[in-house]
């Protein structure tokens, strides 16, 4: 299951490996939407990947810092370098393939 992090636990989170972070809000449709999918990756691809979530309401520092102005937003994380951003509503089987792609 994908962790929900505070701008405290961010910077360590991502630091090794492959991590995917979804930055949503829980006011937002398209967040909502694509919640189950990002749950579902997170447990299929559990042991290579690491998924978490920025709820950009509670953590704008983060947010600005990587420029995330839209959502949901996907950036995919290689030992700390963001490598991918993904904005919007994105099918399951393109996050799996980007995500892929990293590991």
């Amino acid at each position: 299951m994908a962790k929900i992090v505070n701008s405290a636990e961010f910077n360590n989170e991502i630091k090794d490996g492959v991590v995917v972070v979804d930055f949503f809000a829980t006011w937002c449709g398209p967040c909502k939407m694509l919640a189950p999918i990002f749950e579902e990756l997170s447990t299929e691809m559990e042991g290579k990947v690491k998924f978490i979530k920025v709820d950009v309401d509670q953590c704008p520092d983060i947010s600005m810092q990587y420029s995330v102005a839209s959502i949901p937003t996907i950036i995919v994380f290689k030992d700390g370098k963001n490598v991918n951003t993904t904005v919007g509503f994105v099918p399951k089987e393109r996050i799996k393939e980007i995500v892929e792609a990293y590991i």
